[in-house]
């Protein structure tokens, strides 16, 4: 059985690559990981193949340093706005009722889903099963070993565009490096941060990234709707450097070190000096204006989400309500601003790994819940024999309560408060942010 696992996830603004192994304990242990700017992507999509190409090799080499081993093949994530899916179904008959499905029935039935006609100029990335029907048996999760004559099967299925897989694989391949299998990013983030509990009682995973957010819905242990929302964290990061007038690398770290979700929370006596350029006085910019830009966007990245809910009757059906992940869920009272929109209690979705020397303080960070999600699913279709029938790792039970979010009308109220004061937040701001940068006129 294969144990060791490499991974890349290739995004709008970070490219990570990852090798790890399932221990003997049935978790999971990274065993190097490197991470580099991400270059000539944009919202998923490869729009510059020699500046990926670098951003890639730099990863791929701080990982195989750290892991002491090489990086032949990996599994690859796939995003990006031109990611769709749809519903479909399809059967196959078998000789007589006395025959039993066996494996490779359900398996003829998935290639079947895979000729499913599409637009030109895509395919077919995913065909996730979503239960079967033996004969007028409905709602069977695993027909194997049923005896029946008709098998009939609803299908989840994920397209993407040929261009835009191509241009990954070209990436990949000219580091040196074979593509194992494209994995769909929503469905890799799935694996790192829910548990069964979750998928059973019916939730939303959102993992806001820098050019896009991922929605993937779970019920009764089956992914039920994803969609691509065409807004990520670059946008918020746009929309500071166009509303505060600075450029591009400042308002980065005014989202990063300052930036909070809620208006309501920011404290409306503090600002924040920008240094200025070329020599030009310092620019003041005050928290509340900061927290204004931030709330708008995401409170439209979030209606986005509400539609593809609403729209497919879900959002009622959220038993274990909503997890947020990705670079975009370190944003400070994200998780109460979700919930206030969303009417569902919402939580912090961390990677649950196990991890060893400096990689300790690092793996549980949601900014690698795609990275580390693909070494799970690739683990998971590496080894799909028999014995691999459940997650590769084992869940802690606990949640952090600080990660929960409360429930919305108590977020209601504390949105009224107007002399509310904000937590774990820097105070004499003015030096701070001065050596935050460490920056002096002649850097600009």
């Amino acid at each position: 059985m294969n144990s060791i696992i490499s991974a890349i996830d290739i995004g709008t603004t970070k490219i990570i690559a990852i090798i790890g192994r399932k221990t003997d304990s049935g978790k999971f242990e990274i065993l190097g990981l490197g991470r580099h700017d991400s270059k000539g992507v944009r919202r998923g999509e490869v729009l510059n193949i020699e500046e990926t190409v670098q951003s890639i090799q730099s990863a791929v080499s701080e990982a195989e340093e750290k892991a002491g081993m090489k990086i032949k093949e990996a599994f690859v994530g796939i995003a990006g706005a031109h990611i769709r899916s749809q519903r479909t179904s399809g059967y196959i008959q078998l000789g007589s009722d006395e025959e039993e499905i066996t494996s490779a029935h359900t398996k003829e039935l998935v290639d079947q889903m895979y000729n499913t006609a599409v637009d030109m100029g895509e395919e077919i990335i995913h065909v996730l099963p979503q239960g079967y029907t033996v004969d007028d048996a409905q709602g069977v999760e695993n027909p194997v070993g049923v005896a029946g004559k008709r098998l009939e099967g609803n299908f989840h299925v994920v397209i993407g565009k040929i261009s835009a897989a191509n241009n990954i694989k070209k990436c990949v391949t000219r580091v040196g490096i074979k593509v194992k299998k494209l994995i769909m990013e929503p469905l890799a983030s799935s694996s790192a941060v829910l548990s069964e509990d979750e998928l059973e009682a019916g939730v939303a995973m959102i993992d806001i990234g820098g050019g896009t957010t991922d929605l993937a819905v779970y019920r009764d242990k089956r992914i039920v709707h994803t969609a691509v929302v065409p807004l990520g964290g670059f946008s918020v990061t746009n929309d500071i450097k166009q509303g505060c007038n600075i450029v591009l690398r400042y308002a980065e770290r005014l989202k990063k070190e300052f930036g909070r979700a809620l208006v309501n929370s920011s404290d409306k006596n503090k600002v924040v000096k920008i240094p200025g350029i070329n020599g030009m006085p310092h620019k003041e910019i005050s928290f509340v204006h900061l927290a204004g830009i931030i709330q708008a966007r995401m409170e439209e990245i979030i209606e986005h989400v509400v539609y593809q809910l609403d729209s497919n009757d879900l959002r009622g059906k959220l038993g274990a309500g909503i997890v947020v992940t990705g670079g975009g869920a370190m944003l400070e009272n994200l998780p109460q601003l979700m919930a206030y929109k969303t009417g569902q209690l919402t939580r912090i979705g961390k990677p649950r790994v196990a991890a060893t020397g400096d990689s300790k303080d690092t793996v549980h960070d949601p900014t690698l819940a795609t990275a580390i999600g693909l070494i799970i699913e690739g683990y998971k279709d590496t080894n799909s024999a028999k014995e691999v029938t459940e997650r590769p790792f084992e869940f802690e039970t606990e949640v952090e309560e600080e990660d929960v979010a409360e429930a919305p009308e108590a977020i209601e109220e504390d949105l009224k408060r107007k002399d509310k004061k904000p937590s774990k937040f820097k105070n004499t701001v003015g030096k701070l942010w001065g050596d935050l940068f460490d920056l002096d006129d002649t850097q600009m």
